[in-house]
């Protein structure tokens, strides 16, 4: 589809201009289709990697946790080392329960001052507070306690509202000063060639609306055939896509593949602003695409998705994880006979450290 120069003549600017805007949409879908992949291949891998792990980790917590249960009903324990057993197996208890094991709930419950449903309303309130305050009103509803999912659920609503407000403030005001203001010529001139853009778009997509209504096509093969190109056609208008328009007009074969280089430059010119456009829209997905695989993979803030960042946070938390599956591996091994338990409760209480066993590797991160 490129404007080509006919027989030994150079390319004019707006040929060339056309050219390097269709080569740049053509490379940022390319780069969209290979972050689909790497996406999709990095699931695989990781889940690999990290589900046995966790797995193992997993079974290790609830032999620990029962395994210091074990003991405290033994009573061989002072009461500092009851205290010590008793807050490292809640701790193990809880993060187990809150990955959906019931039978850990109702071990915490035994053994905690507080259930967990008391510990998730408290953290709830605590959090309802934090956010009232940053929001400056009240999350109050019809007098029923907020759990943590709806003071999260309902503070977000809250700061979408207001950022929405503030954003549609701004924008009234800036387009009452652009109304104010009084158009240059260059301005006029990018507003016309902006409107002829459009006015181009919306003729070629019209062109094959009628070109592949389907109501009009008698053959059922091809009716499917156009039914389908018409729904692409619908999607590209609505992107503003006119490289996929053109394909498809191409396809249908309602076009001549050298027509694009028989346009005259001004036509060439409303066309490379359409492309321009399309790929400032490529280039935001990109990025946006690029963001929602380094949250879902959890990458370190400020590192962009791609195939050596994945690869090299996946090694760091398989890392740690196994480091964390080593350590729980000694812990149960101290917890089979009391006297190993009491040196390590001791360690525990001289030396606070995070239980390892309710960890997961995306902490050392």
């Amino acid at each position: 589809m490129q404007a080509l120069a006919p027989g030994e003549r150079p390319l004019s600017a707006a040929a060339r201009a056309f050219n390097l805007q269709l080569t740049r949409v053509d490379k940022l879908k390319a780069q969209l289709d290979e972050l689909d992949a790497l996406g999709q291949s990095h699931r695989v891998e990781r889940h690999r990697w990290l589900a046995p792990l966790r797995q193992r980790q997993q079974a290790q917590r609830r032999a620990l946790a029962l395994a210091l249960e074990g003991h405290l009903q033994s009573q061989a324990l002072s009461r500092a080392q009851q205290a010590t057993a008793t807050d490292a197996l809640c701790a193990l208890a809880q993060s187990l329960a809150d990955e959906g094991h019931a039978d850990m709930a109702a071990l915490h419950d035994r053994h905690s001052r507080q259930t967990l449903a008391q510990k998730r309303q408290a953290a709830a309130d605590a959090m309802r507070a934090r956010l009232e305050a940053v929001l400056g009103e009240s999350l109050a509803t019809d007098g029923d306690p907020l759990s943590a999912q709806d003071v999260v659920r309902e503070g977000l609503a809250r700061w979408r509202a207001a950022r929405e407000e503030a954003q549609a403030r701004r924008q009234a005001k800036a387009e009452a000063r652009k109304a104010r203001q009084k158009p240059g010529a260059r301005q006029v001139e990018a507003q016309a060639q902006a409107a002829d853009a459009d006015t181009q778009l919306r003729t070629l997509f019209r062109q094959l609306a009628s070109a592949l209504h389907p109501d009009r096509e008698p053959d059922e093969t091809e009716r499917l055939r156009k039914t389908a190109l018409m729904s692409e056609a619908n999607t590209a208008y609505a992107r503003k896509d006119l490289v996929t328009l053109m394909q498809i007009q191409l396809r249908a074969e309602l076009a001549d593949p050298a027509a694009v280089s028989r346009l005259a430059d001004d036509r060439l010119a409303a066309l490379t602003l359409l492309l321009k456009q399309q790929v400032a829209g490529l280039e935001r997905e990109r990025a946006a695409r690029q963001g929602q695989l380094a949250a879902e993979f959890e990458l370190p803030h400020g590192q962009v998705a791609n195939a050596n960042t994945l690869r090299q946070h996946l090694l760091t938390q398989v890392a740690a994880l196994e480091s964390t599956v080593a350590q729980l591996d000694q812990d149960l091994a101290q917890a089979e006979d009391t006297a190993g338990l009491k040196r390590w409760l001791n360690r525990q209480r001289e030396a606070p450290r995070p239980v390892r066993a309710d960890r997961d590797p995306d902490d050392y991160a």
